[in-house]
């Protein structure tokens, strides 16, 4: 890494323990947190997203928090830039970025680029949301899979917001998404990424992890956050921000869609498919080094001095 300073990364699955990670490490580091997290950039929704409290952040600076109203619409390009930003910050002051979250995509943006894709259409989406409606989403990924079989493979059927995309960028260019993912040229960062990874491998204690963790946010208050947000803000549930795990579900609770129960059973359900997602994401990165649990704290720290 000779020619530019390091900044650091941690990444893994929901629920696999990340946050607490980090917080040991900033114990033994002089560590500033960048957020990695699609969520957790919208003001207001602090209980769902596992927002690090006040006395958390009091004790550890935390970058890429709270920067946009939950009816914005914020980018994987808007991450790079802001992310760049903080570290280039972090590292003047003399300080050790550490960048911990789980939004894969965001991470990709940092290290390799962006797509060269088109922006939103907000009438195609309409459009599609409205077919998606009358057929379901299953079936909208089966359109999918006729027009572009490489795209559908990654993506399950009940995963709305990453079907819809791809539509999308079909109907607006007649190409398939597979083949418009080419990075863009960008300037290479003025630092370099050292990447580490937490991968579970034991997926039972994950799962039991992953329900543990959205009985506690909801015992936290999920519901009335999601509340209190509908009544302050102007919402739909297509907006990104109520298209989180967890929120997406609170709010078709309170919308009537299902009792309590079964809020619970599809929230958990959602988790964990997540928590698939990004470990599918994780497996296709290079150059990520895995980090054990068990000794973590004291092995990243020694691994971070090292570097």
């Amino acid at each position: 890494m000779a020619g530019r300073p390091a900044a650091f990364v941690l990444l893994g699955p929901t629920a696999s323990g990340k946050s607490t990670l980090a917080l040991e490490l900033a114990a033994r580091l002089p560590i500033e947190i960048v957020s990695v997290d699609s969520a957790q950039v919208y003001r207001g929704m602090d209980i769902g997203t596992a927002k690090p409290a006040p006395a958390e952040r009091a004790k550890v600076p935390n970058h890429l928090i709270d920067l946009a109203d939950p009816t914005e619409a914020y980018s994987a390009g808007r991450f790079r830039d802001d992310a760049t930003r903080a570290i280039a910050d972090i590292l003047a002051r003399g300080r050790v970025p550490l960048l911990v979250g789980g939004t894969m995509l965001y991470y990709r943006a940092l290290a390799a680029g962006l797509d060269d894709l088109p922006p939103a259409d907000a009438n195609i989406r309409a459009a599609i949301d409205a077919e998606a409606a009358r057929r379901g989403w299953p079936a909208m990924h089966a359109e999918l899979a006729l027009i572009d079989p490489k795209t559908a493979a990654r993506m399950q059927p009940t995963d709305p917001q990453r079907i819809q995309r791809a539509l999308e960028v079909w109907r607006i260019t007649g190409r398939p998404l597979s083949a418009l993912r080419n990075s863009l040229a960008l300037p290479p960062l003025p630092f370099e990424l050292k990447t580490f990874a937490i991968m579970p491998r034991d997926r039972a204690e994950l799962h039991r992890r992953i329900a543990a963790r959205f009985d506690a946010i909801l015992k936290a208050g999920l519901i009335e956050e999601v509340k209190a947000l509908k009544t302050r803000y102007r919402l739909s549930a297509e907006m990104p921000s109520m298209r989180s795990v967890g929120y997406r579900q609170v709010w078709e609770h309170l919308e009537g869609a299902y009792g309590s129960a079964t809020l619970r059973e599809k929230g958990v359900a959602a988790t964990r498919q997540l928590a698939k997602r990004q470990m599918t994401w994780l497996r296709s990165f290079k150059d990520v080094e895995n980090v054990d649990l068990a000794n973590g704290a004291e092995q990243l720290a020694a691994r971070i001095r090292g570097i």
